[in-house]
């Protein structure tokens, strides 16, 4: 398949990055140029006995074929992200609903299987710290990358620094909003998701549709039952977006994942609902992310790469353990 055109800028070194999501898993070889050497996306393996074993056996065998791909590739590092809640400093996969792990030891087992030290990290985080360093949000200190795809998640970050609080940082898809048409109140996943927008227009209306752009689509062309739930999205992430700005002081929403590509069918109405409800407070910029689906991936590179200059090696990159990769 055809490299994507991704570039971190250069290095001085060769390392490999693994974005695991839901359904795919991205993995690649990145060297020093900070052009991608090899690239590739296959199904992420679900084990309901062993959800993270199974995670970490495809990887070790990627990692297997990048290398006899790339015989002279000293590859140095790896950069792992992955859904749910994560605790880099520990190096432990919290919780996922999706792909079903609780408390393991992720960065422990990563680096006994690649025999190379492996930045372990978040999905959502590694895409803000991308945008933050190469995307849309280089230009801000105090900023939200808010990843709006099958749930919604964000990465904070104030006075230039992401906010980790132990992989609880940033959860806004679970906060809580007014249910727009409905009544009461909901999660902001729950009403706002590509994935929850697609799915009530599906129940109010009676017929799928493809996914939350043909709702958007709908909308605009005058159909009452999309214009009804993408106005509840637009309300519920409004609500949610002011309540940051107000508490954090955040400068800019940098808005990313499948529903960003709704561009200004998003963006406008969203800009209006918060100026209603800002008042006299700072008005934020709202962006759309410049790195597309690719920032995650981007981001665990970058992660590996900034993983070998503040701490040594603990196994060097030939000395993988026998039957590893």
């Amino acid at each position: 398949m055809s490299l994507p055109a991704i570039s971190l800028g250069a290095g001085s070194s060769t390392v490999l990055a693994f974005d695991v999501g839901g359904t795919y898993i991205k993995a690649g070889v990145v060297g020093p140029s900070g052009r991608l050497q090899a690239f590739c996306r296959v199904p992420t393996p679900l084990d309901k006995a062993r959800p993270a074993e199974a995670v970490l056996d495809r990887i070790a065998a990627l990692a297997r074929d990048f290398r006899s791909e790339l015989p002279e590739s000293r590859i140095e590092a790896a950069g792992v992200i992955v859904p749910g809640i994560v605790d880099p400093g520990t190096g432990t996969a919290v919780y996922s609903a999706n792909l079903g792990w609780r408390n393991y030891p992720f960065a422990e087992e990563a680096e006994r299987r690649l025999g190379i030290p492996v930045a372990f990290g978040h999905d959502v985080a590694a895409a803000g710290d991308a945008e933050v360093r190469l995307g849309g949000a280089k230009d801000f200190r105090d900023v939200l990358v808010i990843v709006i795809g099958t749930g919604i998640a964000a990465a904070v970050f104030c006075e230039g620094k992401r906010v980790t609080a132990g992989g609880y940082a940033g959860e806004i898809g679970q906060a809580l909003v007014p249910a727009g048409s409905l009544t009461g109140t909901a999660t902001l996943e729950s009403v706002a998701s590509a994935a929850a927008i697609a799915r009530r227009y599906a129940a109010q209306a009676g017929h799928q549709m493809d996914g939350a752009r043909e709702v958007a689509d709908r909308a605009l062309q005058g159909d009452a039952v999309a214009r009804r739930v993408w106005g509840d999205a637009v309300d519920a992430l409004a609500f949610s977006i002011a309540q940051c700005a107000n508490i954090l002081g955040t400068e800019a929403f940098i808005i990313g994942g499948g529903l960003s590509q709704a561009g200004d069918a998003l963006l406008v109405p969203l800009r209006e609902r918060l100026d209603r409800l800002l008042g006299s407070a700072r008005r934020p910029h709202l962006l759309c992310a410049r790195l597309g689906q690719d920032a995650g991936f981007i981001g665990a590179a970058l992660n590996a790469r900034e993983l070998l200059l503040n701490r040594p090696a603990r196994l060097a990159p030939e000395s993988a353990p026998s039957g590893t990769a």
